[in-house]
């Protein structure tokens, strides 16, 4: 990983770092209000040399390093018992000599002969007191240590330069340096999480990784890449709520690539399936049939999860008549067909007590025959691949499946055993879709959607020119009416009738005599301001 990685890891992850950051500085805050305050008094000291025998002075002032040896060894003994135990006494200390010993600090500067004795405390005059006693104390030890056993004094002499005074303001808790620690320290768990789960994530979440997961065990190409839209639930057609959308783009390239994949035998049954459930495999099938109409094919697409169907409340059709109904011999497949507006739709029915025997039947597979001789297209919504083995056992009857991968969700190792279920059974895969992908994350769910939608002012010329048109009596259509009535009638050959955000305006195909007709897309002119002026010189 680069930096452009690590930035993008960190950008990703930013609600968690952001979420721990938040938590290191509360941590830091709460532990500023809840912590006793503690005061600091220090006394420091100067150690010298004092007069003795020519012989003893010229041993002991053999220089300035002896003498900064001798200052580091009395810092050690400022906490020893010699010392705490005659203090605490003195002073009738509520404590015993191990625990003041634990607040005294002594401290040698470099290069000099200056000690500090410090004492913390929660109180500030106890604080000062104790450390007055202490040093008192610290300098009559000393003496006594270094006092040879012949001689009547030390030639060590400790002086009290400056006395401790009661401090004015507390020397712990520090407000700003806990919270700065504490922000601090959120942000360098909040990286570390991130990264950690950037490093144990085995899910993909682009096609690029997408593609590197397949291509290290040979799997499929990757077809498409259609990005998340957190309205999919109440507006499952992508062509008919945004047909200019990037979730309508992204269905239009994956019909293109799969019209590709194999030219000389190109795919008619095609089953749409997941490694596990939730991964949005029924609204990949619902819309590539709408895509797949959009071109004019005729197109049927066939619930075969019989276990949790979830087409027909999709598309808001009947679920209780449907594929199971057919496989008993309860009805006629024509009889059974719906019309969800450009294709046609065969639900799953009742759900069985035994739905793998069921698509497994001779049954099945002659409803799926059929439905091939009839229909251009033929879209199975199938069950997940890992969970239970519906997908696989139709597989001799259909062309190839279509693997729905989830971003951010699906594992390559769930990937990696789809696949090796499906070729199991001989079944062809003939690509893999990403399916919720992040616009942000995604490369490849880019594009000229939004950027080089249809203008306004483009459909509303065309609106007048329907406006037009539509007045224009039989029998005068010459000179500029005539015209425009031409120029209708090429557009609404093509399909170009419709507005922008509405459903395609395509033929149905024929679903059975039973088959509702598709719902009548509004025309484009109805919505458009009326032309006066244009009207009165055509009338005229």
């Amino acid at each position: 990983m680069d930096l452009r990685d690590y930035l993008r890891v960190l950008s990703r992850r930013w609600r968690a770092i952001t979420a721990l950051t938040l938590l290191g500085t509360a941590a830091g805050v709460l532990l500023t209000y809840t912590a006793i305050p503690e005061y600091r008094a220090t006394a420091k000291l100067f150690v010298s040399l004092q007069g003795g025998t020519d012989a003893d002075t010229a041993q002991l002032a053999q220089g300035n390093l002896f003498t900064q040896a001798r200052v580091r060894s009395y810092a050690e003994v400022a906490t020893s018992p010699l010392v705490t135990r005659h203090v605490v006494k003195q002073l009738r200390l509520k404590m015993t000599p191990a625990e003041l010993s634990s607040k005294i600090s002594a401290t040698a500067q470099p290069d000099t002969v200056l000690l500090q004795l410090t004492v913390t405390d929660t109180e500030a005059a106890r604080a000062a007191r104790i450390s007055n006693a202490v040093a008192e104390r610290f300098t009559e030890v000393i003496r006594g240590l270094e006092r040879p056993i012949d001689a009547e004094s030390s030639p060590v002499r400790l002086s009290v330069t400056e006395p401790a005074s009661v401090p004015g303001a507390p020397f712990s808790p520090r407000p700003a340096v806990n919270v700065a620690l504490g922000l601090l320290a959120g942000l360098v768990l909040g990286a570390g999480f991130a990264l950690a789960r950037e490093t144990l994530d085995s899910s993909v979440r682009t096609s690029k990784a997408l593609t590197d997961a397949l291509a290290g065990f040979g799997g499929p190409p990757v077809l498409g890449s259609i990005v998340h839209d957190p309205q999919a639930t109440s507006r499952p057609l992508a062509l008919r709520d945004d047909m200019h959308g990037l979730r309508a783009e992204g269905f239009r390239r994956l019909r293109t690539c799969l019209q590709f994949v194999d030219v000389d035998r190109p795919p008619k049954v095609i089953a749409v399936t997941s490694p596990l459930s939730g991964e949005g495999k029924t609204s990949v099938a619902v819309n590539l049939a709408a895509t797949l109409a959009e071109t004019g094919a005729s197109v049927c697409l066939v619930d075969t999860d019989l276990r949790r169907p979830s087409t027909a409340r999709t598309l808001g059709l009947i679920r209780d008549a449907g594929l199971t109904t057919a496989l008993i011999g309860r009805a006629e497949v024509q009889q059974l067909l719906q019309s969800a507006g450009s294709f046609s739709v065969l639900t799953s029915g009742a759900v069985p007590p035994n739905p793998t025997e069921l698509l497994g039947s001779a049954q099945l597979k002659s409803v799926l025959r059929g439905l091939a001789e009839k229909f251009d297209h033929v879209v199975v919504d199938t069950a997940p691949v890992l969970p239970v083995a519906d997908a696989s056992v139709i597989a001799s009857e259909v062309d190839g499946y279509l693997l729905v991968v989830r971003a951010s969700r699906t594992s390559r190792d769930q990937i990696s055993e789809a696949l090796r279920a499906l070729r199991h059974v001989g079944a062809s895969v003939v690509g893999t879709v990403l399916n919720m992908a992040s616009p942000k994350e995604d490369r490849g769910a880019h594009g000229y959607a939004y950027e080089y939608r249809p203008q306004s002012h483009t459909i509303g010329r065309f609106a007048r020119l329907s406006r037009l048109a539509r007045i224009s009596r039989p029998g005068r259509r010459h000179g500029e009416a005539g015209r425009l009535s031409g120029l209708v009638r090429i557009a609404r050959a093509v399909g170009r009738r419709r507005p922008a955000g509405t459903a395609p305006a395509l033929p149905t195909p024929g679903g059975g005599p039973d088959a509702r007709p598709a719902a009548p897309v509004k025309a484009l002119a109805d919505e458009a301001p009326r032309p006066v002026a244009a009207e009165r010189s055509v009338q005229s």
